[in-house]
């Protein structure tokens, strides 16, 4: 799989669109804005002189969520400066994606964006020139490497970006352990799941850390000392790599593909082959890859709850049911429509277009009934880190 070329939400305005299917992932951007704000706080004390801040986005998507970070950003650096009695510096901000990435929309969004910038402070966007201006340019590339000119950001944010892979895990399995493909048998899967074997499991495991530590060596020449990052992403609260609140969303489009392929609409042997460039990390891996990295220290890592939903949850309310059936096959209809639009285009290329309405038309109704059962959950993590020396 390249993923380069097929890591990328479906793009339009339509019904499928990640434009019209992303509430979960603006809902996770809102769960991250109190650690981003502090964050900002403590960013803007210490830069108590500067005239121009470098912010970047990693990871924008596109659609409506695309620039929410960014105004959320600005919002409270705007907020900050009067009770820091200071002027609002001039923004430089970066949005990133993959080239694949469906740029234009936030292309097409801007001007309306720099109108509410101008209606809510005189002087801020590019078209009213002097004063506070903020600059908004679009930086294609993937974030496993670097991106920008050296110590030219103060601020980085990511959202729902980290838990993709640069690559499917086999090969640096292959590297490790010489395993290859196939001797990761992980046969009717297309996640690291209860039945895979400890080779995926550990070839996952060794991905995630060889991307991270990239992604952080790469900040680390891009960020000012002293500069911050809060990530926000999609991880786990066990060392156990194959809890539900980790895994459970690709087991049951497993499930979804398996009763195809038992009727002949797609080879069982294309889902033997697949497996997504995913993984939902542990804090304990976290910290092991920041500390060995050695260039951010964390000045806060959280753990949150949210069901499939986007809702936020309790521990208390992770088994109930208070849904009827007719409720759990309405979120099992939303919760389909919020992954096709994140994992369709990496899906079409091995098993077909024609198959993805019969295939999400089935995995709605698999993750409905599961909903009946109980709430399902993601854990989000998110971390707050200061760029040291």
């Amino acid at each position: 799989m390249e993923v380069m070329r097929v890591l990328h939400m479906n793009k339009g305005n339509g019904e499928n669109s990640y434009a019209k299917n992303s509430t979960v992932q603006s809902n996770i951007i809102s769960l991250g804005r109190r650690v981003m704000d502090e964050a900002l706080k403590k960013l803007m004390i210490s830069n108590s002189e500067i005239s121009s801040i470098g912010i970047a986005d990693l990871g924008c998507s596109s659609g409506p969520n695309s620039l929410l970070s960014i105004t959320n950003i600005i919002d409270t650096i705007q907020n900050l400066c009067p009770d820091l009695d200071r002027p609002v510096p001039e923004l430089r901000v970066s949005l990133n994606d993959l080239p694949s990435n469906d740029f234009n929309y936030i292309f097409a969004s801007l001007p309306e964006f720099y109108n509410r910038l101008n209606n809510k402070k005189e002087g801020l966007g590019p078209a009213r020139g002097g004063g506070e201006s903020c600059f908004v340019s679009a930086v294609p590339g993937s974030f496993y490497g670097r991106l920008f000119p050296r110590r030219s950001l103060h601020f980085v944010h990511s959202s729902s970006s980290l838990h993709w892979l640069s690559q499917v895990p086999c090969g640096e399995a292959e590297k490790e352990d010489g395993v290859n493909k196939a001797d990761l048998d992980n046969v009717g899967k297309i996640y690291i799941s209860k039945t895979s074997p400890k080779s995926a499991h550990k070839a996952y495991a060794l991905q995630f850390e060889t991307d991270f530590s990239v992604f952080l060596r790469s900040r680390s020449e891009e960020l000012v000392p002293g500069g911050r990052m809060v990530l926000s992403f999609l991880g786990r609260s066990s060392q156990d790599p194959t809890t539900e609140e980790s895994c459970y969303q690709w087991e049951l489009l497993a499930q979804a593909l398996m009763s195809m392929a038992k009727e002949g609409i797609i080879e069982e042997e294309t889902i033997d082959a697949f497996n997504a460039p995913y993984y939902a990390a542990s804090s304990e891996e976290l910290i092991m890859v920041i500390e060995k990295e050695g260039s951010f220290s964390v000045d806060r890592l959280e753990i949150s709850p949210v069901d499939w939903e986007g809702g936020s949850i309790s521990e208390e309310s992770y088994d109930q049911v208070v849904r009827s059936k007719p409720q759990a096959l309405a979120s099992g209809r939303r919760v389909a429509g919020t992954i096709r639009a994140v994992v369709e285009p990496m899906l079409k290329p091995t098993f077909g277009e024609n198959v993805m309405d019969e295939l999400f038309e089935r995995y709605a109704k698999i993750v409905g009934e599961y909903f009946y059962v109980k709430t399902p959950r993601y854990a989000i993590v998110i971390v707050s880190l200061v760029r040291t020396g």
